[in-house]
């Protein structure tokens, strides 16, 4: 089990005493996934592995080991593809719980109930249905964000940035799919951080950005179901208020490395600079993830295939390109509340110094 988190130092920003990673130093690979065949779909985001099914591996003696050698390849690559899963959803729940706990994630995080989730789902409320047909009533991010922009790119975001605990890893299965588009992309963070200037990293590692989802207030009552102001998987996502502020740069415990935390889908400002700056910087930052093809993965969808991703460093896009439906299900754990370490490194820079 991960260990507890050593006295928080004196270059420790953000992060909450309730919600602090178990481990304090970053995981180590064992090589436990050797024997798979995997391919990196580009050199600085993405995998795909060959022959991995994941209800086999929480049924194998290894099953702890695994688990965790697999959070640490995610949290190092992004984002982990795997084809034609056959789970169930019960025990995609119990995966991405075991997947969390395994790699660090405070004693009061468990897996996130979205504030839109209906009561009484048949699925049980971890599990949220990523559906286009839900979308054409007018749910998600496309709907809010369609009247401001006919950009694809406007799409961009990082699950539950709005929550005080975001979450660490996500999962979504696909079963449902149109005969072509629909695909889905995922950008570095880590790769991000590294094309900022020295001058320009350290200028945004001592500021906050401010998260906000008030829009599902509205998206509630257009679909006619409560909004869930109970605990939504960590008692600090609770209530009716969907706004966090989270450091600008954030430290992966699992990576020790840096990355850019904001998104277009969340993120409306950058704390402790006018407006027009914060307009400017977040721009910019915008930029640095939709016009860079390079820092970007993109994967075409077969039906159960499965992608796993580490949310504090990275960005995902569906592909809207398509007329009928598209859906699957998707599992949302909670990791620490976002802090940045100032003794963190880049991922360029902890890779170099490895391969010394």
């Amino acid at each position: 089990m991960p260990t507890a988190l050593g006295n928080i130092t004196a270059s420790t920003r953000g992060g909450h005493d309730q919600s602090r990673p178990r481990i304090s130093q970053p995981l180590e690979y064992s090589g436990s996934l050797d024997t798979y065949t995997h391919n990196d779909l580009t050199p600085v985001i993405g995998r795909e592995y060959f022959g991995v099914q994941v209800a086999a591996i929480l049924k194998s003696n290894e099953c702890d080991r695994l688990i965790k050698d697999l959070a640490v390849t995610i949290s190092k690559r992004g984002v982990v593809f795997l084809r034609n899963q056959e789970l169930t959803p019960q025990e995609m729940r119990q995966f991405g719980e075991r997947l969390s706990v395994l790699a660090g994630c405070p004693e009061s995080s468990g897996l996130h109930v979205h504030p839109l989730t209906e009561e009484g789902s048949e699925l049980g409320d971890q599990i949220s249905v990523i559906s286009s047909e839900k979308q054409k009533k007018g749910g998600g991010l496309t709907h809010q964000l369609s009247d401001t922009s006919r950009f694809a790119s406007v799409g961009w975001h990082t699950d539950i940035s709005f929550e005080r605990v975001p979450s660490d890893y996500a999962m979504l299965k696909i079963h449902t799919l149109p005969e072509t588009g629909g695909d889905t992309l995922w950008a570095s963070g880590y790769e991000v951080y590294d094309r900022l200037s020295p001058q320009m990293a350290e200028f945004l590692e001592g500021l906050t950005a401010t998260h906000d989802a008030t829009f599902f207030h509205e998206e509630a009552r257009r679909l006619g179901s409560p909004l869930r102001k109970d605990i939504r998987g960590s008692p600090l996502n609770s209530g009716e208020d969907l706004t966090a502020v989270h450091p600008v740069i954030r430290t992966n415990p699992v990576t020790g490395w840096k990355s850019v935390y904001v998104n277009k889908g969340f993120t409306r400002r950058i704390n402790g600079v006018t407006k027009d700056e914060s307009d400017v910087l977040l721009q910019y930052l915008f930029n640095l993830v939709t016009q860079n093809h390079d820092a970007q993965v993109r994967f075409k969808w077969n039906k159960n295939d499965m992608a796993i991703w580490d949310n504090r460093s990275t960005w995902h896009c569906a592909t809207y390109d398509y007329a009928e439906a598209r859906a699957g299900d998707r599992v949302c754990s909670l990791g620490e509340a976002p802090y940045l370490d100032l003794q963190s490194k880049s991922r360029r820079q902890a890779l170099a110094e490895n391969r010394r």
